[in-house]
């Protein structure tokens, strides 16, 4: 009567590892981890990890998480991590884009009559930009004003393998306009460049011409690029323009809120 319970009354041992969580919960938790870390740390841990961080399931519950999920979209997608990558990196890759760090970040490749300047909205013979958080512009003079940004997508996040198999969209923005009284000219030219900085695609519209007594109104112009060739290492954006009558000051195309961003397929 006085022996020991024997090993069969026992409870049975409590799970010791994580190892031991059912796959479902696993995902759940692992889903709550950055994803640089899941990539970088947990998938090395063990076959078991590397199987589950790389489970689409994983990453369509990280979009969930942070907000990117939509259900129309369940169908398009075949590979919920690029999905979640790119969405997580969707940013203006263009810096200053409104003027508010004075010209920090843009190069001046041409600065001629009275050279490029920063106005407040609406200026001169303007009008507000249907957004109301921008604030400042850049205005052109009477002789050749552009100015351009060179992105580096690896700095950006955007590895080489990404570009050239996935492509996302890279979708281009920019607004202009001009003084009621006087005419302008605009340009916008944007290049995907190879890693040698070939142009492998090119948006270049024709420049747009603006008489005087125009309606002064900010237009917005916008380009897609897709199915570019492989190799895109850089993207380079320039835009400007001048007056069309010469005269002394800043009665050139105005440009603001400029904008060059990387997207999924959806």
């Amino acid at each position: 009567a006085g022996d020991l319970p024997s090993r069969s009354c026992d409870p049975p041992p409590a799970m010791t590892t994580i190892g031991d969580l059912p796959e479902d919960v696993l995902v759940e938790l692992l889903s709550l981890l950055p994803a640089r870390d899941l990539l970088r740390a947990c998938r090395l841990v063990c076959a078991q990890w590397r199987y589950v961080v790389d489970l689409n399931t994983l990453w369509k519950r990280k979009c969930q998480r942070d907000g990117f999920y939509r259900q129309s979209l369940d169908r398009s997608i075949s590979d919920w991590r690029i999905f979640y990558m790119l969405c997580h990196l969707k940013r203006n890759l263009i810096k200053n884009p409104c003027a508010e760090e004075n010209f920090q970040h843009w190069t001046l490749d041409d600065n001629e009559g009275d050279e490029w300047k920063i106005e407040d909205l609406p200026g001169a013979h303007g009008n507000d930009m249907p957004d109301s958080t921008v604030h400042k512009y850049f205005v052109t003079s009477y002789g050749p004003c552009f100015k351009s940004q060179l992105i580096t997508l690896t700095k950006e996040g955007y590895w080489n393998q990404l570009m050239d198999e996935k492509r996302p969209e890279i979708t281009v923005k920019d607004w202009y306009a001009a003084r009621l009284d006087c005419g302008c000219r605009y340009e916008l030219t944007v290049r995907l460049l190879s890693k040698d900085y070939i142009v492998l695609e090119e948006f270049h519209p024709e420049p747009v011409v603006i008489e005087q007594w125009s309606d002064a109104k900010w237009r917005e112009i916008s380009h897609t690029f897709q199915n570019y060739p492989a190799g895109v290492r850089y993207i380079w954006f320039q835009h400007g323009g001048q007056d069309t009558q010469y005269w002394a000051g800043w009665y050139g195309v105005r440009v603001t809120n400029s904008s060059v961003t990387l997207g999924p397929h959806t």
